[in-house]
C-alpha cells in the first residue's frame, strides 16, 4: 500500500451519524486490513460482544440507540486508523451528531479508546432519554428551511432539529402530533421521510441527557484540537469550551449547512466521509458541486481512495 502522505490544506474527513447503520457493515473493512481488526478487536475488550453486534445483530437490535452509537464510533475508528496508516491524514475534521465524537477524537482532543467509552456514556444516557419520550424524527423535503420553522411553530412538541441541506431539514417530532405535521408539510407542497433512529435528538426531548453528559465529561481529560473541527451548534470552528458545547450538542440542531459552507470558504475541496453509507457526501453535493467527495464506508471505497493517492 502506498505510504504516501496526503495532509494536504483542503482535505476534510467528515464522519457519520446514527441513520446510516446497517447489520454487517465494516466486516469486509475488518477481514481486509488487519489495522481494523486490530481497532475493533481493542474495542471488544471494552464492550464485550461489540463485534457480534456490528456483524450479526438484527436491525432492529443496531437500531437502538446504546447499541447504534457504539457500533457507528467502532467503524469509524476501524476506518480513520487504516486511512491514516496510509498517511491519508485530514487537515480537519467535522462529524454529524454521533461523527463528531469521532471528528474530535480524530483531531487529538481525547484517544480514540477514550472517546469509545464517551459514546458509550452518550448512548445510554440518549436511550435512556428515547424511552422516557415517545418522539420521532421526520425529514422535510421540498420546502424552504423557513416554511418548516413555521410549520414546525404550530405544535407543541415539532422541533426543526438538523439542518442537511437546501431543501432538507430534519424535525424532531412528539409521535401524537407527527401525523398531522407531516399532513401540514403535503398541505405546503413538501414531502417527509421518517429516520430509522428510537427518538427525538437535537431537541428538549433530550435535555435531561445533555445535562447529565456534561456531569459525566468530567472523568475525561480533554486537549486542544491539533486540527481544526467544526461545531454542530455553532456551524463554526470548535472555540472555547469543548466538553459544554459536546453536551449542548445533544439538545441542539445540528447546523450541517453551515458547517460545510464554512469549511468550503476556509479552502476545503475534498471531502471523505468516513462511516457507512454516502449520506454526508450526498448532502455535500447538494450543498457545492465545485468539491470532490469520496466514502470510505466498504474496503472497495477505501481501495479506491487509496488509489486515488498513488496518483497524486
Amino acid at each position: 500500500m502506498s505510504q504516501r502522505s496526503l495532509k494536504v490544506d483542503n482535505l476534510a474527513f467528515v464522519f457519520s451519524g446514527q441513520g446510516a447503520q446497517y447489520p454487517g457493515m465494516g466486516k469486509d473493512i475488518y477481514d481486509a486490513f488487519p489495522t481494523a481488526g486490530k481497532v475493533l478487536d481493542d474495542l471488544d475488550k471494552r464492550r464485550s460482544g461489540l463485534k457480534e453486534l456490528i456483524f450479526s445483530s438484527s436491525e432492529e437490535t443496531l437500531m437502538q440507540t446504546a447499541n447504534t452509537q457504539c457500533a457507528m464510533y467502532a467503524l469509524e475508528a476501524m476506518i480513520t486508523a487504516v486511512l491514516e496508516e496510509e498517511g491519508i491524514k485530514p487537515s480537519c475534521t467535522a462529524g454529524f451528531s454521533l461523527g463528531e465524537l469521532t471528528a474530535l477524537a480524530a483531531a487529538g482532543v481525547y484517544s480514540m479508546e477514550d472517546g469509545f467509552g464517551i459514546t458509550r456514556i452518550r448512548a445510554a444516557l440518549m436511550q435512556e432519554a428515547t424511552e422516557k419520550t415517545d418522539a420521532v424524527m421526520d425529514a422535510v423535503l421540498k420546502l424552504q428551511d423557513a416554511t418548516v420553522e413555521k410549520l414546525a411553530a404550530q405544535y407543541r412538541s415539532i422541533y426543526p432539529v438538523n439542518y442537511n441541506s437546501p431543501g432538507q431539514v430534519v424535525v424532531a417530532a412528539a409521535r401524537n402530533e407527527v401525523e398531522a405535521f407531516e399532513e401540514s408539510v403535503r398541505a405546503s407542497g413538501g414531502r417527509t421521510m421518517r429516520l430509522r433512529v428510537s427518538g427525538g435528538f437535537h431537541s428538549p426531548f433530550m435535555s435531561t441527557a445533555a445535562d447529565r453528559f456534561l456531569e459525566q465529561l468530567d472523568a475525561f481529560s480533554f486537549s486542544d484540537p491539533s486540527i481544526p473541527v467544526w461545531s454542530n451548534v455553532s456551524g463554526r470552528k470548535y472555540e472555547g469550551n469543548i466538553k459544554a458545547a459536546l453536551a449542548l450538542q445533544i439538545k441542539s440542531p445540528v447546523r450541517w449547512v453551515d458547517i460545510v459552507e464554512d469549511m468550503i470558504r476556509s479552502g476545503v475541496t475534498c471531502f471523505i466521509e468516513i462511516g457507512p453509507g454516502s449520506t454526508l457526501t450526498g448532502l455535500i453535493r447538494r450543498i457545492s458541486r465545485d468539491v470532490k467527495t469520496y466514502n470510505a464506508g466498504t474496503a472497495e471505497g477505501v481501495n479506491r481512495i487509496l488509489e486515488e493517492v498513488r496518483n497524486v
